[in-house]
């Protein structure tokens, strides 16, 4: 009698071990997020002949983040926007960087970031390598990325996801180096994301 309870009593402690490491990995698992539109922005800069700094904007454009939040060295990220959402603040500017002098392009080809590994930097920071595709060009980039906060949306009721990011990228390994380098061959990105929980 002894020998069977024991032996139950260790069949049914191997089997809630079991069941709470199933658990733990379930929970474990990257979670889908996607990008929300109205809230994540990436700014770029380059310098102008040494007498200002310009900036451009892309906004609007979708994505989706798998986040891992146990083991964020197993997240992912993809993005990717049309050539056309580019905001320059200025027509003719626009106009140019569309002109046979930078991407000779009719606005909807897609410039997109694909990661292809996550390095864990700090408590809430990581290096994102991953491969940027523009101008018809695949190159990797790397991005310096902060995780801002997570939580439930305090209006969508919802789980959130905020993060940060900041890159360099070169132009002429796109194959846009014209008027380099009294148009600055670097154009740092700054970037910004929101990220609501997939349902």
């Amino acid at each position: 009698m002894k020998t069977t309870l024991k032996s139950g009593l260790k069949h049914s402690l191997i089997g809630a071990a079991a069941a709470l490491s199933l658990a733990t990995m379930v929970e474990a698992a990257p979670q889908n997020y996607v990008l929300d539109a109205s809230h994540s922005q990436i700014v770029f800069s380059y310098n102008h002949l040494g007498y200002s700094t310009t900036y451009g904007l892309f906004s609007g454009f979708e994505g989706e983040i798998a986040f891992d939040q146990e083991n964020p060295a197993a997240s992912s990220v993809s993005v990717s926007m049309p050539l056309s959402s580019m905001m320059t603040g200025w027509e003719a500017r626009f106009a140019h960087f569309m002109g046979p002098d930078f991407f000779n392009a009719k606005g909807d080809e897609i410039v997109s970031f694909t990661s292809t590994g996550i390095e864990v930097t700090g408590e809430n920071t990581a290096k994102i390598t991953g491969d940027l595709t523009l101008n018809g060009m695949t190159k990797p980039v790397v991005l310096d990325a902060k995780l801002n906060q997570t939580g439930t949306h305090p209006m969508a009721g919802k789980e959130w996801a905020g993060f940060d990011a900041t890159a360099t990228v070169i132009r002429s390994e796109f194959g846009l180096g014209q008027f380099a380098p009294f148009v600055s061959d670097e154009v740092e990105l700054q970037i910004s994301i929101e990220a609501m929980k997939a349902e």
